[in-house]
């Protein structure tokens, strides 16, 4: 059924004058009789008719409208739902994130987002930067949260959203801890509390590469998958570790970040997403990330 004779009907409903539902919609009186007319016959009944000189709606016709406008308020919303998704104000945001992304980057990305659109249904999970480069080839999450690889990966587009640096977390008990920075050959006679090179093969690697340039080559004692278990590990004295800031809050009694007086490399923390996905939300999300303030 045209829409566009519902809303004829409806204004000559509320109007029941053919002259005067004319001028609200912008049309001829001859025009909109003919429109009556086709809706007519098309339903088989008569919606209008004339009593004692007045044009009123028949049985039919209150009936109608009561459907008429409850049809056209539908479709409505169906018209500007489709545009807000359009516009990437309605939908599901799949974004996944390393841990160390959870203490800066995710609360400011997130918080400034839910702000601009919050209707979009944020679906969030951490995730090893290996597994959200698979996801994302594969299409199974929108936007990913990683320290990228040694070497780009085809398919996927990467922009830079910070750089940050290796620290190291010192029980608060350590000798080294009254220092604001630390030379990392002066930890080589400690323990050491590491990534677990299976969920962060990247970062272990590195940071055993780091020890050895510095002349050693560190004592693990013990790993863990995620930092706040590897803090929680250094507060109870198991050893030291090195940490990608920002770094989770803790109890200065407890534990102590400090600075490396080493000239080694930051780690970039990148936004990354598939080439071939046309999702408006993603493209509402990255242009959010680039418009803020770094």
């Amino acid at each position: 059924m045209d829409l566009r004779l519902l809303e004829s009907f409806v204004v000559v409903a509320e109007e029941l004058n053919v002259g005067r539902a004319a001028v609200r919609l912008h049309l001829t009186q001859p025009t909109l009789s003919r429109q009556i007319a086709t809706l007519e016959r098309e339903l088989g009944v008569e919606l209008f008719a004339r009593v004692k000189k007045r044009f009123v709606l028949t049985a039919a016709g209150e009936t109608f409208l009561t459907g008429a406008k409850a049809l056209l308020g539908q479709a409505g919303l169906i018209t500007r739902d489709a545009q807000r998704v359009h516009r990437g104000e309605l939908g599901t945001l799949r974004l996944r994130f390393v841990q160390s992304a959870t203490f800066e980057a995710l609360p400011r990305l997130l918080g400034a987002f839910r702000e601009a659109q919050p209707d979009v249904v944020l679906d969030l999970e951490t995730m090893t930067t290996i597994l959200q480069t698979r996801a994302l080839l594969e299409g199974r999450i929108d936007v990913g949260l990683f320290r990228p690889l040694t070497s780009p990966v085809e398919g996927l587009v990467t922009e830079v959203i910070s750089s940050d640096p290796l620290v190291v977390a010192l029980p608060a008990g350590h000798p080294l801890a009254k220092r604001k920075r630390v030379r990392l050959a002066e930890l080589a006679d400690d323990n050491f509390v590491l990534y677990t090179r299976a969920t962060g093969p990247s970062v272990h690697d590195a940071i055993v590469g780091h020890c050895r340039y510095a002349g050693f080559t560190p004592r693990i004692v013990q790993e863990a998958a995620d930092v706040q278990t590897i803090v929680s590990l250094v507060a109870a004295g198991l050893g030291v570790s090195l940490l990608i800031a920002p770094t989770p809050p803790i109890d200065p009694e407890a534990v102590v970040y400090r600075e490396l007086s080493d000239d080694l490399p930051p780690w970039e923390l990148c936004v990354a997403w598939s080439a071939d996905n046309r999702s408006p939300v993603l493209r509402r999300f990255l242009q959010l990330v680039r418009d803020l303030p770094s």
